[in-house]
């Protein structure tokens, strides 16, 4: 059971939302950090980067993961019953190095749209004393929601530093870098990755006052990112299990509007976050922030979207609409849109998932697939285009299953389908993590996971490990145990010691 005292606050999770990061220190005593750091500098001379077996090769990383502080930090984030990946990298930062350019990881080369809900997140975790000068990673605070970086250079950056046992917990979509190494020690961060496999019901924190409230926000200290408090609303929300839309008036509304062309890129931006935070009051802005939605500035056409997903249902039609518009960035922008609103967008979104444009298509089941539990009534049609000509829908078809959960049980055999037939890595890589995300109900997939534990790609084997787990009968266990003694590894075994 969780303790209660090792989850985040409130106030935490705030700062988690508009920052995308969150930084605790384990309770584990220094020896076991450092041991961590010998044994990761000693194998990586000997054989290379040890890549996705830093773990079982330095067993000690796991004590790090159970920590009740990190526990606490990854379930507040995550829920109950996250998981960890199976790529793992422990980055070596060498002595004198010149450091990174900022960057957002990748989904190992997967065309996947960018995730504003935190259902995938990243732990950085530093095994020796990490100042400044050797090179921690660094972060542009606030910059999970963007495509593209505000400022050039390092502008805006924020270094994740700490002593031995430090873990930074950080949105999966946000932007980072390793800094330069001044020093004459080789510097290490393990990078694990983590997926949430439960559309959260409630906080997952420990929660005291469920509104929303930003905590001291300055856009002056930080460049890198300007305000999207509707969007930040709309995931705390979404967070707390909640579809409260409650709204503040942000002053007279058609000069809110007024505003919303203005040449001052900052001024559209903040006009359309202010009509967003009067919800559907603001319904009368609708055609202003449709337009925006393909503005050249990333953090307008953010807060238009999410404006319009606050506005809710009468937004629906202008932005189907914008889902055959020509240009991509508003068909995004819209998709967004339609995921804020949530549930009902879907009966619209059902329709759109039959249209002849292949772009519509995609934007349509990835923003079912973002509403999630709220598009239980879309599993019917999406259980008939999951064969899709295209290869983003039907990857976003079951991650739609995987989000709704439990309730998508009818659409088991499709992904069954998908698992075992389709050509597309990610196909199947959706499919097998959908299955764990169904759970017991997914219990007529043993067959084909069992199968999928020799699939080429090795992280459709990972998730499908993860559902054999979780349907958990002695069918699955047995499967599961039959796998562990053929691909067991002797993390000792090397050109030294071979018996």
């Amino acid at each position: 059971m969780q303790e209660q005292s090792h989850l985040l606050t409130d106030d935490q999770m705030r700062d988690f939302i508009v920052n995308g990061y969150v930084s605790i220190k384990t309770d584990l005593p220094r020896s076991v950090h450092e041991t961590i750091y010998r044994k990761t500098q000693e194998f990586t001379e000997k054989e290379g980067n040890l890549g996705n077996n830093i773990l079982p090769r330095v067993p000690e990383l796991q004590a790090v993961f159970e920590d009740p502080a990190v526990r606490g930090a990854f379930t507040s984030v995550l829920g109950k019953n996250y998981v960890m990946h199976s790529h793992r990298h422990p980055h070596r930062n060498t002595p004198h190095s010149g450091g990174q350019g900022f960057h957002k990881d990748s989904y190992w080369g997967h065309q996947k749209v960018r995730h504003h809900l935190p259902r995938w997140a990243m732990a950085f975790y530093y095994p020796q004393d990490t100042p400044v000068e050797i090179g921690p990673s660094a972060i542009l605070s606030g910059t999970q929601y963007y495509n593209q970086r505000l400022t050039e250079d390092n502008n805006g950056e924020v270094a994740l530093h700490g002593e031995a046992g430090t873990i930074s917990v950080i949105h999966f979509d946000l932007w980072h870098r390793a800094m330069a190494n001044s020093t004459d020690k080789t510097r290490y961060m393990m990078k694990f990755q983590f997926i949430r496999l439960d559309e959260p019901n409630e906080p997952d924190w420990e929660s005291e006052d469920p509104s929303w409230k930003i905590n001291g926000f300055n856009e002056e200290s930080n460049p890198a990112a300007k305000k999207h408090e509707t969007t930040w609303r709309h995931v705390w929300n979404w967070m707390s299990g909640s579809t409260n839309s409650e709204h503040s008036t942000n002053g007279n509304l058609s000069m809110h509007i007024d505003k919303l062309n203005d040449k001052n890129p900052d001024v559209r931006s903040n006009a359309a976050d202010g009509l967003g935070m009067s919800s559907e009051a603001a319904a009368e802005a609708i055609p202003e922030l449709a337009n925006l939605l393909g503005d050249e500035y990333e953090p307008a056409r953010l807060n238009a979207a999410y404006a319009l997903g606050a506005i809710g249902e009468a937004a629906v039609p202008s932005l189907i609409e914008k889902l055959s518009n020509e240009n991509g960035t508003t068909r995004r922008m819209a998709a967004y849109a339609l995921a804020a609103v949530g549930s009902p967008a879907v009966h619209s979104l059902k329709e759109a998932l039959t249209h002849e444009n292949d772009a519509v298509r995609v934007e349509a089941s990835y923003a079912l697939a973002q509403i999630g539990s709220g598009a239980e009534s879309a599993v019917d049609v999406m259980i008939e285009k999951s064969n899709d000509s295209n290869a983003e829908v039907r990857r976003y078809i079951p991650e739609a299953f995987g989000a709704i959960g439990p309730a998508a049980a009818p659409a088991v055999s499709t992904l069954i389908d998908r698992l075992a037939n389709d050509e597309d890595a990610q196909v199947r890589f959706e499919s097998a993590l959908a299955l764990a995300q169904i759970g017991p109900a997914s219990s007529d997939a043993i067959p084909v996971l069992k199968d999928s534990l020799s699939d080429s790609n090795r992280y459709v084997r990972d998730n499908s490990i993860h559902a054999l787990k979780r349907i958990g009968t002695s069918e699955a266990e047995t499967a599961l145990l039959d796998y562990l003694l053929m691909a067991r590894w002797c993390a000792v075994t090397n050109s030294e010691s071979t018996f």
